[in-house]
């Protein structure tokens, strides 16, 4: 997957990021950064894209 590539994150964690970036972008912050830190968050809290299989910790 090419870098910046969104493909694998769920319809949920999209609009998660969006909210987000949105939120950094009501505070002032350039819209470059805010995808930046949105991305950066929603990969914090759910640990990435979409992952499959059983036994999978999360």
């Amino acid at each position: 997957m090419p870098q910046g590539d969104k493909d694998a994150y769920t319809p949920k964690q999209k609009r998660k990021a969006e909210h987000i970036e949105q939120s950094y972008e009501d505070k002032g912050v350039p819209k470059k950064e805010a995808e930046a830190r949105a991305w950066a968050t929603v990969n914090k809290q759910d640990g990435g894209g979409r992952k499959s299989g059983s036994g999978r910790k999360g």
